[in-house]
């Protein structure tokens, strides 16, 4: 069995990152996405235990307090966070789990679990950022310069990251992205149990 594997995937809103996992999905059934808990409520079409585990204020805290989360942020006015059990028991199973969250939250798991991998997408422009945002047509203008904002911030940080993953086409990113999984799952470090078989014939 190949190892499992923590894998965290952020970038700014409307980078096209849950299209990235959903199409590396498709093309590797290791991968599986671990499902974030918020206290936002949910968009239309947005669906309870798949989109997120939607919560209030109230519920999120107290998942905060039993230490039921890996990691979690506030965002925009409202928490994310991503649940413990799941993850760990599908990396257990030699999964990938990977976690869509953003950067602060990215840089907790790190702490918690050194060797996590982290993936930053990035679009080709600024401008072209903006447009996708837009083109969402689900906020408004305030929600959408907040969101900018908060991109720029973001970009910051990428250096703390293990790989930047331009998203220009959605096969591209899809390619560079799986080829990191596999590449990651083939180091040395995590395939102790192959290295013995071969190191004892």
């Amino acid at each position: 069995m190949k190892p499992g594997l923590l894998v965290v995937v952020s970038g700014p809103a409307g980078v096209g990152k849950g299209c990235i996992v959903r199409k590396a999905m498709e093309t590797m059934n290791c991968i599986v996405l671990s499902i974030s808990a918020t206290s936002r409520p949910p968009r239309p079409n947005e669906i309870e235990g798949v989109n997120y585990f939607f919560k209030t204020r109230e519920q999120f805290e107290e998942m905060i307090n039993n230490n039921k989360l890996i990691e979690w942020v506030e965002y925009c006015g409202n928490y994310y966070g991503t649940p413990k059990d799941f993850v760990l028991s599908e990396i257990e199973k030699g999964n990938v789990v990977i976690l869509e969250i953003e950067v602060e939250g990215a840089l907790n798991v790190r702490k918690m679990f050194p060797d996590c991998v982290l993936c930053f997408i990035i679009p080709p422009d600024f401008q072209e950022l903006e447009n996708r945002l837009r083109g969402r047509a689900t906020e408004n203008e305030e929600a959408i310069q907040r969101r900018l904002k908060r991109a720029k911030e973001e970009f910051s940080l990428i250096e703390k990251y293990d790989y930047v993953i331009l998203n220009d086409t959605l096969e591209k990113a899809v390619s560079r992205f799986t080829s990191i999984v596999e590449a990651e799952r083939m180091k040395t470090r995590r395939n102790n149990e192959i290295i013995e078989k071969f190191k004892n014939i």
